[in-house]
């Protein structure tokens, strides 16, 4: 009779333990993505991976590609003359050259690749007051003052210059004021992009506010430059002037 008990007792022992390592198997096959059941995952080089590495790779990749865009060929640089030249006997072409690139003057466009820009006036215009033109290129004596302007006064800038050789992208003038040392503007508004042509161009900037009050009221020193989108400079000026309570007598 104890012999029977004891059979029985194996036997519910061992369908049970069956039971438990069946409900086990499936519990390491639901937790387990893509690996051997109660294993866990592993890369290639044989050790437990843990998701980490996969971002570290993909960052990796991603660092990879903007990398490669930053350093993709663009061919060489050709000039303006060739790229009108090329390609002249299909109509389609020439045309769709035209319509980009607008009315270029051929005379303007010389054999040399980089464009040549000129900057031939800096005008201050004031409503109801004479144009302020500052001296191109700028006088030696750069702490004495060119102008003066009233505290609280309406002002813009207006450019003129001209383009040759090639299409000047992304033209931008860059300013920078201090007063007794210390930067109280720095400013960069882009102008635009020109191609080449004898006539020169005028670009009028928006209208601005001189500061106003005890403290805005003094000497200061400002320097300007003109920049492509390559950085390639043009003009860089340096000169003072003056903000006061009125405007400076005669006018």
């Amino acid at each position: 009779m104890s012999a029977a008990v004891g059979a029985m007792s194996t036997t519910k022992d061992v369908k049970f333990n069956c039971q438990m390592e069946e409900e086990e198997l499936k519990n390491n096959k639901n937790n387990n993505v893509g690996g051997e059941p109660g294993k866990l995952p592993h890369s290639d080089d044989g050790h437990a991976d843990n998701g980490i590495n996969d971002g570290d790779e993909l960052e990796e990749e991603n660092d990879a590609q903007m990398k490669s865009e930053k350093e993709l060929d663009l061919g060489p640089q050709v000039s303006l003359k060739e790229q009108l030249e090329k390609d002249k006997d299909d109509e389609s072409l020439r045309k769709w050259k035209e319509q980009l690139l607008g009315s270029v003057d051929l005379s303007s466009v010389g054999e040399t690749k980089e464009p040549e820009v000129k900057i031939q006036s800096l005008t201050i215009i004031c409503p109801d007051r004479p144009d302020v033109i500052l001296p191109i290129p700028s006088t030696n004596n750069t702490k004495k003052s060119l102008f003066t302007l009233k505290e609280g006064s309406q002002y813009r800038l207006k450019f003129t210059f001209t383009v040759s050789n090639n299409i000047v992208s992304g033209l931008q003038y860059a300013n920078v004021v201090w007063k007794t040392g210390v930067k109280v503007d720095n400013s960069k508004k882009m102008m635009g992009t020109f191609s080449p042509q004898k006539q020169p161009y005028a670009c009028e900037m928006e209208d601005e506010i001189t500061p106003s009050g005890m403290l805005a009221r003094g000497s200061y020193q400002a320097r300007t430059k003109f920049l492509d989108d390559d950085g390639k400079c043009y003009l860089d000026v340096s000169y003072c002037f003056d903000i006061q309570k009125n405007w400076t007598k005669p006018f």
